[in-house]
């Protein structure tokens, strides 16, 4: 997938865009992520994808797991490996509020965008919880409802 540029300067590298649909959205917090060059090149080219990513909080440091950035084409043997840990560029006050809401809540980290901003990587982090299977049923319904309502008052505008 190649990047898409947005209205406000951001091109979209990856979206996970299976996250709205497996969890509610609750908060999110744009961090930077610490890459190597190869994992840069290979990011430019929309070699990334982030279905199954996650971010943890160790040892007072965020890090990205899961997140699979293909190998550059045109990498020698220092390429990188491509579902490495990535460490996560947040401050202290942020990494210790990420913490303190999933050990007490129950929440998960989930990534769920990764963009250019500025001529820098970054990511969305975004605090999760699991919808169960009726909450994505209903999520559904409500969203074919509003869709079935905007069609709807199109056709009474044209008619």
């Amino acid at each position: 997938m190649a990047t898409a540029k947005t209205d406000s300067g951001i091109k979209i590298i990856a979206d996970n865009r299976q996250a709205g649909h497996n969890y509610f959205l609750l908060d999110r917090w744009e961090a930077g992520i610490v890459l190597s060059g190869t994992e840069v090149k290979a990011a430019r080219g929309g070699k990334v994808q982030l279905k199954d990513a996650f971010a943890e909080v160790r040892d007072d440091e965020a890090w990205v797991v899961n997140a699979h950035i293909s190998e550059y084409s045109h990498g020698n043997i220092a390429n990188h490996v491509p579902m490495r840990k990535r460490k996560l560029l947040l401050h202290r006050r942020e990494i210790e509020k990420l913490r303190g809401q999933t050990r007490e809540k129950g929440l998960s980290l989930v990534i769920t965008k990764m963009y250019f901003k500025g001529g820098k990587i970054k990511v969305e982090v975004a605090l999760a919880k699991g919808k169960k299977l009726h909450d994505k049923r209903e999520t559904e319904r409500t969203r074919e409802q509003n869709a079935e309502a905007r069609a709807a008052m199109n056709r009474s505008l044209k008619g």
